[in-house]
């Protein structure tokens, strides 16, 4: 009995030093976390602090600039632009998730999938496969002249262009996070407004949409963020947004800091859509009450709404998938008819996968240490460390290009026009995308087996080394997969900060695209496509599929 006693108590002092030693850890940073993560997090601020360095000195006919009726009048043009694509994507994608989650619709991880896909092709590629196809002078106007003799059709450059450039290829941003919501969430709720007499659509409206809202709220956050930093489509459709503006500021004027000052502007208004998404998911609980796993919901019959389903379904993957790629396949065997040399395409290719291999490495490397204070050491140091780290992710890139090109010519001449400062931009603009990835796989390792290891008297680095990263690996992979994903298609930021001479296959189609030399296009736009097809391979794998 005194062996047993004296077991007991051995174990409830190890016990109770665990756990001092669990808060002890947990309030105190790891210098091999601690100051990595300082160092990142302040370069994620370098563009504020740009901004706010440019603006300070700015002349007041600068800061009149944005009180001007043009400025205005951008601005309206602009929250019209991102209002439409985020309402349009809303009407596609919360749908689809339903459909593709929660019917037994036929083929349902196929449409799964392939509604994804649109993610993989840049706005600038949809946008002048779109102008190629539905353009006054484009292939639909010519077969229709031979059949009806119509000689033109009506503009599609504007605002109509625009918005159904974005939301075609943005929606499955919000699909992505509804889907994910819907498939967690327990269908007790729905199975009881249906018992209580409620039909399927009265269900979705009352019971279902309500939950989905903060995810829906989530979603189209990222689709508004990614349409007010958007460039490369408002500029081919001839639409004026804000980001457009700057970055003809930044090329034809001496003066940069106007391009500064109404950066602010794009900054306050990306400022404006947080909050609105902060109201608009509420104070309202969303989690289960009770621990009970969640059931897994029965499918709902369509019935005689099969075939409208489907061919809502293939509409949807029609225009934002099929379209565009047959359109690409048509100019690039065009292209080769026409002897379009390939010999251009390979150095693009090769400064893209270069280029965006190293942003990729270097963000998920960095986002380490950040997640790990986010996660194990909860405290103000981190919530401010996270808020820095989506700075870049709130600004579009030609503002983050124009901050380190200040930096770059005035504080860091060796690096200025160099890959290196390229790639710091990327890791810039897209390190959240791998931050989540890395926080959300550390969120699911129990911190007991880091706590165990360091009881025996391991040290951190050997902890990371033996135990983290070996668990925290397929997180890694993802937020490297999904930071090379985006990085390969970035527009702005490439044509600013780019080194003499450095073409990219965004560039490149860019640069055609925007002379309307589509069959040159092609070729560099087909082979982004199939590159960023294989890191969006990798994430749809790693990220599963919705339940059975």
């Amino acid at each position: 009995m005194a062996t047993t006693g004296h077991s007991m108590y051995g174990l409830a002092s190890y016990a109770a030093a665990g756990g001092m030693w669990r808060r002890m850890s947990r309030s105190l940073p790891p210098a091999a976390f601690l100051v990595p993560a300082l160092l990142v997090g302040a370069a994620m601020l370098l563009p504020l602090v740009y901004l706010v360095l440019r603006g300070s000195g700015a002349t007041a006919e600068a800061w009149g600039l944005l009180f001007r009726a043009q400025t205005l009048y951008t601005l309206g043009r602009t929250l019209l632009l991102m209002a439409s694509v985020t309402l349009i994507s809303g009407a596609i994608a919360v749908p689809l998730a339903w459909l593709t989650v929660r019917t037994d619709l036929p083929f349902r991880r196929v449409w799964g999938v392939v509604s994804v896909l649109p993610l993989v092709i840049p706005s600038f590629v949809g946008a002048f496969l779109y102008i190629s196809v539905l353009g006054p002078r484009g292939l639909l106007q010519g077969v229709l002249q031979d059949v009806f003799g119509l000689e033109r059709l009506p503009e599609i450059y504007g605002l109509p262009g625009a918005t159904l450039t974005l939301a075609l290829l943005s929606f499955p941003y919000m699909l992505l996070t509804i889907r994910a919501s819907l498939s967690n969430l327990d269908p007790v709720t729905e199975e009881s407004a249906r018992g209580l007499g409620c039909g399927p659509l009265a269900t979705l409206w009352r019971v279902t949409l309500p939950q989905l809202r903060p995810s829906i709220a989530s979603g189209g956050l990222l689709v508004a963020l990614y349409t007010l930093s958007d460039f490369g489509a408002v500029s081919l459709m001839r639409y004026q947004t804000f980001t457009w503006v700057i970055y003809q500021q930044y090329e034809s004027a001496y003066d940069r800091s106007v391009a500064a000052v109404l950066s602010l502007g794009l900054v306050a208004m990306a400022a404006v859509v947080l909050v609105l998404v902060h109201v608009t998911q509420g104070r309202e609980r969303y989690y289960q009450s009770n621990a009970a796993a969640a059931r897994v919901p029965r499918r709902l019959r369509l019935g005689r709404w099969k075939w409208p389903a489907l061919t809502f379904c293939g509409g949807v993957a029609l225009f934002s998938l099929g379209l565009p790629m047959a359109m690409l396949a048509y100019w690039l065997v065009r292209g080769l008819g026409l002897g379009e040399p390939l010999q251009p395409l390979w150095e693009a290719t090769r400064n893209s996968v270069v280029a965006s291999g190293l942003a990729a490495f270097a963000t998920a490397a960095f986002a380490i240490p950040i997640a790990v204070i986010i996660v194990r050491h909860r405290s103000r140091l981190s919530r401010a460390l996270e808020t820095a780290s989506f700075t870049g992710y709130a600004l579009p890139g030609v503002v983050i290009a124009l901050a380190l090109v200040y930096f770059g010519a005035n504080y860091a001449r060796p690096l200025y026009q160099t890959l290196w400062l390229l790639v710091f931009a990327y890791v810039v603009l897209f390190f959240p995308v791998a931050l989540g990835a890395v926080s959300s796989r550390l969120q699911q390792i129990s911190p007991r087996l880091e706590d165990a290891a360091r009881g025996l008297g391991r040290r951190p680095w050997q902890v990371l080394g033996s135990i983290t990263m070996p668990l925290l690996s397929p997180g890694i992979l993802m937020g490297a997969a999904l930071a090379f994903l985006i990085t390969i298609k970035e527009l702005p930021a490439t044509l600013i900060l780019g080194p003499l001479g450095f073409g990219t296959l965004a560039t490149a189609v860019w640069s055609a695209s925007s002379e309307a030399f589509f069959a040159r296009a092609a070729a560099p736009a087909m082979m982004l496509v199939l590159i960023s097809s294989i890191p969006m391979a990798f994430v749809l794998a790693a990220s599963g599929r919705t339940r059975d």
